[in-house]
């Protein structure tokens, strides 16, 4: 048989949990909590599931879901969309993703993403029968961490440009984009057939007072954009695979012309739910930065004296780490033996990037109980 993406494994959040499961080990690699989801919110899935509302919602979303994700936009990010027009929810943002590719990128198509990168983009790329452009990001240097390298990005742009990927609060790095870097792709891509696809599920989780900065906020970049957003994040319920994404009319129109072929619909009662808990506890997505700051806080107060070097995320439930002085084995190989044989699981770097840079650097989730931090960090302090 022939394989349209014979260069593609299994996912590395796959075999990092499934190695996790395999030797009991604390799983601080796949990025989901091991903690619930809001209590208010559960008792409204389940009164919606004994409510008789377990038929198909309609294809764009629940109407009562798309105008609480349209006020909840306009109050955040000081813009309007239509929620009838401009939002669609999806089966995770994994879905809204590949439907925004699927629906813009063609043969010969070019599409420029930023290594290290989220490990959907470049497979829906190709399947889409277009090309990825990698542009390593710059190494962390700053308070901001990794950084997109924008004169590099001027020349890559060519007439087979046709999108441009970027994420932020980033997945795995932990960095965020400044309103500068959201000012020059709009004047990269001014006056050309270019779109943007701006993957945001970490919107709530930038730290030390800092803001998220939306293409939704930016006038011109919010005409030529997707922008993905992720309940499953938000409320700490990634098993529930409920997104959104949010575009113009036109590019809407073309991005569910492939939803409705992919997953048609998303899971009914989980959307009547989320959008009472939306209208009824607007403050959950608001408490969210301190909630996540201080999880990061704690972690990184805990391996403070460990081997590992870093700089605390600027965003997402990400922390990454540098254990050059704990060894010089590749990252793959690095991950595999602290999980085998320490009990802790992490993600290496490696696979987010087209060609790995030589470095020595895992990624690990604070999206956990403390105590769960407090044993993984016991056996990270003793390497």
């Amino acid at each position: 048989m022939r394989s349209k993406l014979p260069q593609v494994g299994t996912t590395i959040f796959t075999i990092m949990t499934r190695m996790a499961q395999a030797h009991n080990a604390i799983n601080l690699s796949q990025g989901f909590p091991d903690f619930d989801c809001p209590e208010a919110l559960r008792e409204r899935v389940a009164f919606y599931l004994n409510d008789r509302r377990n038929q198909y919602a309609p294809m764009t979303g629940v109407a009562e879901l798309r105008e609480q994700i349209a006020a909840k936009v306009g109050s955040l990010y000081g813009c309007q969309v239509d929620a009838d027009q401009e939002i669609t929810v999806t089966s995770g943002a994994t879905e809204a993703l590949f439907d925004a590719i699927q629906a813009t990128v063609g043969a010969g198509d070019q599409v420029i993403m930023f290594d290290p990168a989220y490990d959907s983009y470049d497979p829906a790329v190709r399947l889409a029968g277009g090309e990825p452009v990698h542009i390593p990001m710059l190494q962390p240097d700053t308070e901001r961490g990794w950084a997109i390298d924008w004169e590099r990005v001027a020349g890559q742009i060519n007439a087979r440009t046709r999108l441009i990927i970027i994420n932020s609060p980033h997945n795995p790095s932990g960095s965020v984009l400044a309103r500068q870097d959201l000012d020059t792709l709009a004047e990269l891509i001014r006056d050309r057939d270019i779109l943007v696809l701006s993957d945001e599920v970490y919107e709530h989780m930038v730290f030390a007072g800092g803001r998220h900065e939306s293409v939704l906020c930016h006038a011109e970049l919010k005409e030529k954009s997707f922008a993905v957003f992720s309940f499953g994040k938000t409320y700490h319920a990634t098993g529930w695979k409920a997104a959104y994404c949010v575009a113009p009319p036109a590019l809407s129109t073309e991005f569910r012309k492939v939803h409705q072929f992919v997953t048609f619909t998303s899971t009914s009662f989980i959307q009547y739910a989320i959008a009472d808990f939306l209208r009824d506890c607007p403050d959950h997505h608001l408490q969210l930065p301190d909630f996540y700051q201080q999880k990061r806080d704690t972690f990184c107060r805990l391996i403070a004296d460990s081997r590992f070097t870093f700089t605390p995320s600027a965003g997402t439930y990400f922390q990454c780490v540098d254990y050059s002085a704990i060894s010089d084995m590749p990252d793959m190989e690095f991950v595999s033996w602290l999980c085998r044989d320490k009990g802790v699981a992490a993600i290496p770097l490696s696979p987010f990037y087209e060609q790995a840079p030589d470095t020595r650097i895992i990624r690990f989730c604070f999206c956990k109980d403390d105590s769960t931090l407090e044993a993984a960090a016991h056996i990270l302090r003793s390497l």
